[in-house]
């Protein structure tokens, strides 16, 4: 107290002193409203990012024949970028039957002329384009070489005693092998002659044969290119009957000699040796073919497919490019991509390469050829196990430096990225995600999907991209929420960048359906849903734009346990990948992938080279990408390698935390140094100090950081205080990510067929939040509490609605995002109906009234039942005697898009599954004309072809399959079977009074 009386007689005695304080007080005062007023000024008006190329979603873009125009080019480009999309991937394919004389080989002058046009107009539309580098898949063509081809590994066993000389000739001849595709369309041949005749069947009206045409490999010639008439081929494997080149012939004793006999066999396959005292094994690896076509090949790229290990061949193959090239400008070119690997797709593997023996050597430090009888799992259990995890190790290592990295220079060379889809090659697949530019998936599994999002997040890709929307439904089927609904998929598990699989070119006036591919969802301006369409594509590209101007925010880290893999033998000599699949089924690794998943825990996978390249700060873990992590998870696994475990044990001890899952590693892999690296990997355990902890989990102190086991994964993250939305509890997904301005953001998913509201726990500090719904493109303040200490958001999503929550740590002005309550009952829309159809085919029904609504394929006739297109609904009500702050139109069922206008007001077009809209009161006059005009599926004409026997399914190669056994007839697909699909307004419609909630 005398302390205060002091101070204050001081204050009171120095006037001077005490302006001076209020003056700054006053100026510090001002200083901070400023402050304060611009930060939230800066933050007061969210709003979606610049809608870019990118943003936007792209297309697979299927050239079949090439057989393009220009005048086709631009008008189908024109469209394209009318409906919204950002930009077209280039692959060309096979034929359509008809159009030979227009077919265009692949990197011809022709097609280069088609090539550049393309950019040039894709310059003027402000789009992009990627390339596929090839025609179908995987990379290959007429000018790849047998000594470029993939090829696979043979090898025989004989037996001698001591004094003995082989009598056998160390020889083996290549089984021959075809596999064809064939064509199903009556006698494709070079130059179709309208007065040949084959039954019913001409050239001019052509059918389809009841069984494909059977290929004899004996009618082939070699090389493939010089074959006629390839595209009819559609050949896919070929090994022709040929004494196949020796390798390596090596010796080895009972006591352990070994002996190189290779260069002891003379050109005739005479081996000139005689066996010294003992009982001997002699291996014999011969380089067999493997075979591999181009798949679903475009003209001009029929042929071998490379060898993907080998270098040599990868830079013969691009040398084509090159020449095609040379004097282009393709800069704008933005990146070149390939369509998976896919050799595997194939009878037995491509498991070799000329080099392999050298490669082998010089990446693992011994010779492979010392131990050949291991190799092929002929010595003890353990040492195969090795022997094989050193071998793959280094296939993985080829594809990633000789094919994936060459590919990468490359296109860099040629000022354009490159699009890379890893999965299915027999490697490390987040190594190959994360050389890449633009890492892309294809498939359905969550986990499967974060295989090249988790490559992207750690090591920092601006882009992920999905082929997406593959053959969802049957043919015809999928409508434009389906497509919703699967991108959505990709969106919560790390993707960024949609690309449609896919539409075709189609000429002007080629007759409907037009050009198709055989496995798509059939995005093209012929799909009857086209025009609505451009609602799903500016929903995609606000997400993407949030998406891609954020990055994750994921807590978790989880090695990705490849050497396991490695070291299990199985039916061929290497294994593809593809994710978390069947070979990692009752792993705790799997396991536990899945239940953090299920429980709402934000991981990323993360391979050996990536956990080199990852440092600490701060007790987080930092990954090349400078993405940031909480902890790494080893789930229990056999084998690692000694430079990954002491590796991880420098991040614990430079204060990063890692959570063993049911135990450490047993063993190091592979064989090369094995004694001496399990001398160091247990050294390594054996300095820590454990301590029990009050959970039940084991707890090793690690320098600055700790590694805690423990078989209960649940226990094992909340001890280590790992971060759970559980949001997912009621049925939600999510993806978690920081934007720009380091706020974080929610992308909240609602996968069912129940509507959720309510509060829902969120795990991030904040003091504000902002509702963002992509579809509507509405951005509102939402509504926040604390209970307990712990922040609740309150959301309102309808079936399979997602939305944005952008999290603030401080208040922000902003209008409230608009909750609705119904406020009393609902009101039907009842009265006469005007259907007048207006766009589709066959052949536009009549117009009819109704008082009752269902599908328009009740009405009687089979110009009903048989027509998909679009028919304009309108009725004339009265406006309702109720008063409501606004109100809700609910058109019930639509099949299948539902574009309103309401008083010639347009107000919003519904792709569904829920089919209702938010109208302003102010629109309602005292007498109402509601339109609602509704686009069905393409099944209904379809089918009507079918049942007309109309030939449409012209295409080459594979032709058109269907999805389901149910629906394929002589091997292909028809609809022939098929009952109308319900079509148009099914009702109720009711108008719903609402209040604010």
């Amino acid at each position: 107290m005398v302390a205060i009386l002091q101070m204050m007689k001081f204050f009171n005695d120095n006037y001077t002193l005490r302006l001076h304080m209020v003056r700054s007080c006053a100026l510090l005062l001002l200083i901070a409203m400023y402050t304060s007023a611009c930060k939230n000024a800066e933050v007061s008006k969210p709003a979606w990012p610049t809608i870019t190329q990118e943003t936007k979603p792209w297309s697979r873009w299927w050239w079949e024949g090439s057989a393009l125009t220009k005048e086709g080019i631009t008008a189908e480009m024109e469209t394209y970028k009318k409906a919204g999309l950002g930009g077209l991937e280039i692959t060309p394919i096979y034929g359509v039957y008809g159009y030979e004389k227009q077919f265009v080989d692949f990197l011809s002058p022709q097609w280069m002329e088609l090539f550049m046009h393309t950019l040039k107009e894709a310059e003027r539309l402000d789009m992009g384009i990627d390339m596929a580098t090839g025609t179908g898949w995987p990379f290959g063509g007429p000018w790849v070489t047998d000594e470029d081809a993939c090829k696979d590994m043979e090898y025989r066993v004989y037996e001698l005693k001591g004094g003995e000389s082989l009598q056998t000739k160390i020889e083996m001849i290549q089984e021959p092998y075809l596999r064809a595709v064939g064509n199903q369309v009556h006698e494709v041949q070079d130059q179709p002659s309208t007065e040949n005749t084959i039954g019913k069947s001409t050239i001019r009206e052509p059918a389809l044969r009841v069984d494909q045409k059977k290929i004899d490999i004996k009618d082939l010639v070699q090389p493939i290119a010089a074959n006629k008439n390839l595209q009819a081929l559609a050949l896919d494997q070929v090994k022709f009957e040929r004494l196949l080149p020796l390798q390596v012939l090596m010796a080895y004793s009972e006591k352990g000699d070994i002996v190189d006999l290779t260069t002891k066999v003379d050109r005739d396959g005479i081996l000139h040796w005689v066996a010294p005292a003992g009982n001997w094994k002699l291996y014999a690896v011969f380089e067999g073919w493997h075979g591999k076509m181009v798949e679903r090949a475009g003209p001009g790229g029929e042929g071998n497919v490379i060898d993907h290990f080998s270098s040599i061949a990868l830079q013969n193959y691009l040398h084509r490019f090159d020449s095609a090239f040379k004097g282009k400008d393709i800069k704008s070119l933005r990146s070149f991509f390939n369509d998976s690997y896919e050799v595997d797709d194939a009878r037995g593997a491509a498991d070799y390469t000329p080099l392999l023996f050298e490669e082998f050597k010089k990446r693992r430090g011994y010779d492979l050829k010392d131990h050949l009888p291991a190799l092929f799992g002929k010595d003890d259990d353990e040492k195969n196990k090795r022997i094989l995890c050193d071998y793959r190790e280094t296939i993985s290592e080829l594809v990633l430096n000789n094919f994936t990295l060459r590919w990468k220079e490359w296109a860099h060379r040629n000022n354009a990225l490159i699009r890379n889809q890893a999965h299915g090659s027999p490697s490390n697949i987040l190594d190959l995600y994360a050389a890449v530019d633009i890492p892309e998936i294809e498939g359905i599994e969550p986990l499967r999907i974060k295989m090249a999002s988790s490559a992207g997040n750690v090591t920092g890709k601006k882009l992920v991209s999905s082929e997406s929307a593959t053959w969802l439904n049957e043919h015809f089927e999928s409508n434009l929420s389906d497509i919703k609904v699967a991108v959505d998929r990709f969106l919560l598990n790390g993707v960024n960048h949609i690309v449609y699989h896919g539409t075709c070119y189609s000429p002007q006036n080629e007759p409907w359906p037009g050009w198709l591919f055989y496995a798509a969802v059939h995005m093209n301006p012929r799909n009857t849903l086209w025009d609505d369409s451009h609602v799903l594509n500016t929903y995609i590209a606000r997400c993407q734009s949030r998406l891609q101007n954020s990055t994750a925010d994921n807590d978790i880290l989880v090695y990705f346990p490849i050497y396991d893999r490695f070291s299990t033998p199985g039916k061929e000599m290497i294994e593809h990948f593809d994710g978390v699949g069947k070979q990692f089924e009752n792993t705790p690794f799997r396991a536990s992938a899945e239940y953090m998943h299920e429980k709402g825990y934000a991981f990323d996978f993360i391979s050996d080279k990536q956990i080199e390249n990852s440092v600490v700060e701060k007790q987080m873990i930092r990954t090349e990408g400078n993405g940031v992590y909480k902890t790494i998870l080893i789930a229990q696994c056999e084998y690692i390698p000694l430079k990954t475990m002491e590796k991880i044990i420098a991040l614990a001890k430079a204060g990063a935390t890692v959570i063993a899952y049911k135990g450490l590693p047993s063993s190091t892999a592979g064989f090369a140094q094995h004694d001496e690296n399990e001398k160091k990997f247990h050294q390594l355990i054996d300095e820590w100090k454990v301590t029990e902890s009050s959970q039940g989990v084991r707890e090793m102190k690690v320098g600055e950081g700790r590694v805690v086991i423990g078989g209960d994964l649940n226990q094992l993250l909340m001890f280590t205080k790992v971060r759970r939305e559980s949001i997912v509890d009621q049925g939600l997904h999510y993806i978690r990510k920081k934007g720009t301005d380091n706020n974080i953001e929610y992308f909240i998913s609602n996968n069912t067929d129940t509507a959720y509201q309510g509060w829902v726990l969120i795990q991030t500090p904040l003091e504000d939040v902002v509702v963002l719904d992509p579809m509507s493109g509405e951005i509102g303040k939402g509504k926040l509490k604390r209970e307990n200490g712990e922040s609740k958001v309150y959301i309102q999503l309808a079936p399979r609605q997602s939305i944005f929550l952008k999290l603030y740590d401080q208040a922000i002005n902003i209008l409230p995002f608009n909750f609705w309550k119904a406020a009393g009952n609902s009101i039907p829309l009842t009265g006469t109906w005007k259907v007048n159809f207006t766009k589709g085919g066959p052949a536009l029904p009549v117009a009819v009234k109704t008082d009752t609504l269902k599908s328009w394929t009740l009405f009687s006739g089979n110009d009903y039942q048989a027509f998909s297109g679009t028919a304009t609904y309108t009725l004339e009500f009265e406006k309702p005697n109720v008063q409501a702050t606004q109100w809700q139109l609910d058109l019930g069922s639509v099949k299948e898009t539902a574009s309103v206008t309401l008083n010639g007001k347009y107000i919003g077009t519904l792709i569904g599954p829920v089919y209702s809209v938010v109208i302003d009161p102010a629109i309602l006059q005292d007498k109402n004309i509601l339109e609602v005009k509704v686009s069905n599926l393409m099944a209904n004409r379809i089918a009507d072809m079918d049942k007309l026997k109309v030939f449409w399914r012209k295409f080459y190669n594979v032709n058109f399959p269907a999805k389901k056994a149910e629906n394929r007839v002589n091997g292909i697909f028809s609809a022939a079977h098929w009952e109308p699909h319900q079509s148009g307004l099914l009702g109720p419609v009711k108008l719903q009074p609402l209040a604010g909630f």
